[in-house]
């Protein structure tokens, strides 16, 4: 066994649990970290919490002056939490945070400090825009691009440092972040929705839409981990063959939680009830030592926050516990690999979920109005939404036994189909009072029956209605929600404006009834979003060729995928709903295919690397060690020794194949990455790392791991899949 493979498993069997200090009650410890409503109570002049509040609820603007008493506030609340620090915490488009930490401290005249943090520290600072992503909007000596502060999600301490929520824009005022379109889009949304809501309730004046997600990951231990080229730089494992054991006996799944796993859980938990992430439950996934963990729906800016906070904390709590986080979609081949399933819904002001049915045939109505809206909206713009959720490490799992496939469909179940089909036999135009009394009886009316014994759930759907809400199960456990919420609220925003103009269109000029001319347009919407709605088994060739004669789209790999961002349907789409310019969307697609080019550019290297210098050598070792065996029993037996030794000769050979097919794969898959390398193009070369060096990936790994079972086990290099799952 190599040495760091004996030192990293020594080292894990010898580890004792951390210890965690639990509060009394965490509901008293819960937001004690975020300049919330609380706190600004406190430390705030009432028109200043005012102002913040206005921001929040209704998007007015703060002015500059109220700004620096608020920052005084924030300031003084922060220093008496043993804050030294401050900084713009922000998500550029590299798929983490980011954030620069400048100190309250300001020397003054006389040799004295004072802390200082004015209200133009609070709402702007000044990050170089050329060093981060940008798909060519900023050159490299145009380094100005500026972050704004976002009043809609609270500041809040980590550590020592007061972190300030912000969006990121270039010089020029385009989005450089994920954020910024987010918030653009959840604009849309709100007014969008809110204006057909009036139909069914003139109180309401603001939508919001909601997100729960449930964030699935792998842990490690570290020195297990550290142990491994490919998952320190890769995150996942470019090789290893399989555990004689896996998840076959189903046993991990919502088993016992090992006592290492707990303490890391409960200080993770306690760390979110200070930051104010609503966390509620944490289970064992199916593959061994892989988790989730889900929280409370919150507003969705602040929930897609939450989630690219946790994911910050996740990763430093972990190291206090001596593991390692893996949020790779498919860290292990041959299990399970992890989600992050997105739930959206929307909420009025008044307190209700409209996708949510009511107690009377009115509020079922709204409710259908939003669910066969969102059907739609998906139906016309699926491509867009695969595209929302592709990336390198994502492509690994959709179509696996775990995700869905990357054919967009949506499940409803079976008794919301019975009710669309008895809706799409309205009768066209003005129903008569028998008719409407029929349907909102016996169809609308009976809505909230049929919801409380929902059809089966089904987890080969990308898209699926599930009571009160549409679950997005196909985005990936690496990636930040804020792409497909934008996505989605966009698509949903422009249906729903679409929507109002045709039942206005009927009540004027054919002087319908408001709920004739809301039934008339939804049937119509039932008819043309049915190629969407599947309530089969996304796995396999039968759904492949029944979506591909519905003309549903069937975007494999992230390239192809990704090209449907360019589209001219989807750039009028973020263009008419001023989410994203033209611009902006180019730079975005740029920015997603070279990172795709980046990534498979550097898992070819490092399988390279291990398998050349790692594997490779072991081999010959253990081969040299099998040549001298046989040459022994050659000098013990003579002639006849191939008798003896015919099985260590086989070995021999079977030896020399694998590795001469290992080194004929990395020098083919070298050659087609210098030639994608020369491509200018950044798509061109994304498409030919996915097509030409990719799948030299899988024949070298299949003949590492065939050597794998062949050579010694005390010889073997690298941790094997035994001991990074089953080691604990």
């Amino acid at each position: 066994m190599s040495t760091l493979r004996f030192q990293a498993i020594t080292e894990t069997f010898n580890r004792k649990p951390v210890a965690v200090t639990e509060p009394e009650r965490r509901s008293e410890i819960f937001g004690s970290n975020v300049f919330n409503e609380t706190a600004m109570r406190q430390y705030l002049t009432k028109d200043s919490y005012n102002a913040v509040m206005d921001a929040v609820v209704k998007g007015t603007k703060i002015d500059r002056g109220i700004a620096d008493h608020i920052s005084t506030g924030m300031k003084e609340w922060a220093i008496s939490k043993g804050a030294t620090h401050y900084t713009h915490w922000f998500q550029p488009l590299t798929g983490s945070t980011a954030e620069k930490h400048d100190a309250f401290f300001e020397p003054i005249e006389g040799g004295k400090a004072i802390e200082k943090f004015g209200g133009g520290q609070l709402v702007q600072q000044e990050p170089d825009a050329s060093s981060f992503p940008n798909g060519g909007i900023r050159n490299t000596f145009e380094a100005r691009g500026y972050t704004a502060w976002d009043p809609t999600s609270p500041a809040f301490l980590l550590g020592t440092t007061l972190c300030i929520p912000t969006v990121f824009v270039a010089y020029t005022g385009e989005a450089l972040d994920n954020k910024t379109p987010l918030l653009r889009s959840l604009q849309s949304i709100d007014q969008a929705a809110t204006a057909v809501a009036k139909y069914f309730d003139k109180n309401v004046s603001k939508v919001i839409a909601t997100l729960g997600w449930e964030q699935e990951y792998f842990l490690i231990d570290k020195a297990l981990a550290s142990s491994r080229p490919d998952i320190t730089l890769a995150g996942r494992t470019l090789l290893g063959h399989t555990s004689a054991k896996g998840q076959q006996l189903d046993d991990h799944y919502f088993g016992s939680i090992p006592t290492r796993v707990l303490n890391f859980m409960r200080e993770l938990e306690n760390e979110c009830m200070r930051l104010g992430i609503p966390v509620k439950t944490r289970h064992n996934e199916v593959a061994p030592n892989q988790f989730e963990l889900a929280p409370i729906f919150e507003e969705a800016n602040l929930a897609v926050d939450h989630n690219s906070l946790i994911m910050d904390v996740m990763d430093k709590v972990a190291d206090r516990h001596n593991f390692k986080v893996l949020f790779h979609e498919k860290p292990f081949a041959g299990i399970n690999g992890s989600g992050k399933h997105n739930n959206w819904s929307l909420a009025t002001n008044t307190g209700v979920n409209l996708l949510s049915p009511g107690s009377t045939p009115m509020k079922n109505l709204q409710f259908l109005t939003y669910f066969i809206n969102t059907i739609k909206a998906v139906n016309e713009y699926e491509e867009l939404i695969r595209a929302s959720f592709a990336s390198a490490s994502n492509d690994h799992r959709l179509g696996a036994n775990e995700a869905p496939p990357a054919i967009i469909s949506v499940f409803i179940g079976s008794q919301l189909t019975q009710v669309l089909d008895e809706l799409e036999k309205v009768t066209d135009g003005k129903l008569s009072p028998q008719e409407k009394t029929d349907l909102k009886l016996n169809v609308v009316g009976k809505i909230p029956e049929i919801l409380l014994d929902n059809t089966d759930r089904n987890r080969t759907s990308p898209f699926a209605f599930t009571g009160n809400k549409f679950e997005l199960r196909a985005v990936g456990s690496y990636a930040n929600c804020a792409n497909p919420m934008t996505v989605l609220n966009a698509i949903v925003a422009k249906q729903l404006i679409d929507f109002k103009e045709e039942v206005d269109a009927l009540i004027s000029s054919k002087k319908m009834k408001k709920d004739d001319a809301i039934f008339n347009v939804l049937r119509e919407y039932i008819k043309d979003s049915k190629r969407i709605r599947f309530e089969g088994d996304g796995y396999g060739e039968a759904w492949e060729k029944e979506a591909k004669k519905r003309k549903l789209s069937n975007n494999k790999t992230t390239p192809v995928a990704l090209k449907a961002k360019l589209s001219k349907q989807n750039i009028s789409l973020f263009e008419d709903l001023n989410i994203m310019s033209k611009v902006e969307i180019e730079a975005r697609h740029e920015i997603e295919v070279e990172e795709y080019a980046m990534r498979i550019q550097i898992e070819g290297r490092v399988l390279g690397d291990i398998a050349r210098n790692h594997v490779i050598p072991t081999a010959i070792r253990y081969q040299n060690i099998l040549i001298e065996n046989v040459e022994g029993l050659k000098a013990i037996y003579g002639t006849t020794f191939k008798k003896v030794a015919g099985e260590q000769m086989r070995l021999i050979e079977s030896i020399s194949e694998h590795i001469e097919k290992i080194n004929k794969g990395i020098t083919d898959m070298i050659e087609e990455r210098k030639k994608a390398n020369k491509m200018e193009d950044s798509e061109k070369r994304a498409v030919a790392y996915c097509d030409k060096v990719k799948p030299y990936f899988d024949e070298i790994r299949y003949h590492c791991d065939k050597l794998e079972l062949l050579v010694d086990d005390e010889l073997w290099p690298l941790t094997k899949y035994r001991e990074l799952l089953f080691t604990r």
